[in-house]
């Protein structure tokens, strides 16, 4: 069975220009198919300031209204996905941008009000993804940049978690491919103290997830990477790794030392 590296990149490393190029020039080495997913970063945040659109976070996630889906359109599957694309192809890496809602590549359907009214996001699951077309670039060598937006059957745009789209590409694409799922960003791994960036938990698994969450050590932005990661594992992605950007090359051999590896 062919091999496939599913990457998703986090904002700060795309808010860094150095850091996303070294970033993008490790990627470009790798040789094999690969699927990028991204976020985007601090720019949608930046552009609704200068338009005098008010943010608003809900325990780190973005409230997203009808002003705000366009900001986070514009930004994410316009500049943030074009420039990556750019730069990629500037490298020798063959690649074509694309959001959720191109070629119904990942539907979804807009998350229902319970106690928040998360306004226009959307919630995806894997067996709509098309696997046919992500299978055609990547056999035509292309690598797909994936930006987290998709839309309903209504033709609503909906913002998608990034994290979320990659755990759902990979297991999508785990039938036809041995799928490592890697979560790539500014820290080394997950770290059993966050001041220490040469603490990293080396592995993890079910069983002792629920105690590194209850004492700290999972917390904020990291839950839905951990709690993504131990979905794709339960349904069939072969191996799944948090780590630094910089370390991608070595994260995609399965080198020991590189990130924390999820069982």
């Amino acid at each position: 069975m062919q091999k496939l590296l599913v990457v998703k990149i986090g904002g700060n490393i795309i808010d860094n220009a150095a850091a996303l190029d070294s970033f993008l020039t490790s990627l470009a080495a790798i040789e094999g198919n690969k699927i990028l997913v991204h976020g985007g970063g601090k720019l949608a945040t930046d552009l609704s300031a200068k338009l005098n659109i008010p943010t608003q976070m809900v325990d780190g996630r973005r409230i997203t209204d009808a002003e705000t889906v366009k900001v986070v359109t514009m930004t994410y599957a316009g500049w943030v996905n074009k420039t990556i694309v750019a730069q990629l192809q500037a490298k020798g890496c063959i690649a074509l941008g694309l959001s959720g809602a191109d070629a119904k590549l990942i539907p979804a359907v807009k998350r229902p009000v319970k106690d928040v009214d998360y306004g226009w996001v959307g919630d995806i699951g894997s067996k709509n993804v098309n696997a046919t077309f992500l299978k055609t670039m990547l056999i035509s060598g292309i690598t797909p940049i994936v930006a987290p937006i998709s839309c309903d059957n209504e033709g609503h745009l909906l913002n998608i978690n990034a994290d979320t789209v990659a755990r759902t590409l990979a297991e999508a694409m785990r039938a036809d491919y041995e799928v490592t799922l890697a979560y790539c960003f500014e820290k080394n791994g997950l770290l059993m103290d966050i001041n220490d960036d040469d603490s990293v938990i080396g592995e993890i698994d079910l069983a002792n997830v629920e105690r590194l969450k209850a004492s700290g050590v999972i917390n904020q932005g990291m839950v839905p990477k951990i709690d993504n990661a131990l979905g794709a594992i339960a349904n069939g992605v072969h191996t799944v790794v948090i780590g630094h950007a910089n370390n991608i090359k070595h994260i995609a051999k399965h080198e020991a030392g590189f990130g924390t590896c999820i069982k």
